[in-house]
């Protein structure tokens, strides 16, 4: 019920589809004596599209979710045992249409694990990524994933797929069970920074310890947060991935499946 949920309601309510929609409502109402708030709502729709697409709202919602964590540092301990690397990247539907993998975005979710399975030649490498749409074939990321390891060098004996996790909650819970982890051993958690804190939330609720690896930034640095966009589907994209992230945590939170609104670096 909560996955059906959150594609239905998180569908509804991210700010382009839910402003296209106030749109649409407004246009139809201007044909009917509601003629005047037809045109508020076209008028309103149209000018939070402007803002949504070529202000700093993005930014401004995108940067303290990226900044939560810093960036990973190796130090003195031990090499990790594991690299994990979340899903988001592949379009199953359309790899299984061409015959081949095709990544679509954060792309540097990918490149990064691969760095490290190679910087760390004994870690087991793990893809957590099934397929994330309400209605879905049998195609699923985890599928490909293992074709571009592969591809970037990676033996397949270190590789280890987890295709059933439809979220991020899923992602944790199966991956734990896949893997048992054992006291002691080293798990990195490799995600997009601004996805890294409710990834993080996810994983302790799960008992799972994994050392956050943020990669696929968004916005720059402190002085770039207040900067204008210059394409407005750039805006909006930055706008609904932000939204979309903050409300997933607030549901997380409301729904007892994170212990904290904004999870952070834990305390040591």
């Amino acid at each position: 019920m909560f996955f059906a949920l959150s594609k239905t309601i998180g569908f509804l309510l991210l700010p382009t589809n839910f402003l296209i929609g106030m749109g649409f409502v407004g246009a139809i109402l201007m044909f009917t004596r509601f003629a005047s708030l037809g045109r508020k709502l076209v008028i309103a729709a149209v000018l939070l599209l402007i803002i949504c697409g070529l202000s700093p709202l993005g930014n401004l919602l995108l940067y303290p979710l990226e900044q939560r964590f810093p960036p990973w540092e190796a130090g003195s301990a031990a090499p990790p045992d594991g690299i994990i690397v979340l899903g988001a990247s592949i379009e199953a539907d359309l790899s299984v249409a061409h015959g081949t993998p095709v990544v679509r975005s954060s792309p540097d979710r990918l490149i990064a694990a691969a760095a490290l399975a190679h910087r760390y030649p004994k870690a087991r490498v793990v893809f957590s990524g099934g397929s994330a749409k309400l209605i879905s074939n049998d195609a699923r990321e985890a599928d490909f994933a293992g074709t571009i390891f592969e591809s970037l060098g990676i033996d397949k004996s270190r590789l280890i797929m987890e295709r059933a996790s439809r979220n991020t909650q899923e992602n944790a819970e199966f991956s734990k069970a896949l893997l048992a982890p054992k006291e002691g051993e080293r798990w990195l958690l490799v995600t997009s920074a601004f996805h890294m804190p409710r990834s993080v939330g996810l994983f302790r609720k799960a008992g799972f310890a994994v050392e956050p690896y943020p990669v696929d930034w968004r916005v720059g640095k402190r002085g770039d947060v207040l900067s204008f966009t210059n394409v407005a589907l750039d805006g909006l994209g930055r706008v609904d991935m932000a939204v979309r992230e903050w409300m997933g945590l607030v549901a997380y939170r409301a729904t007892g499946k994170i212990d904290d609104l904004l999870p952070g670096p834990a305390s040591k």
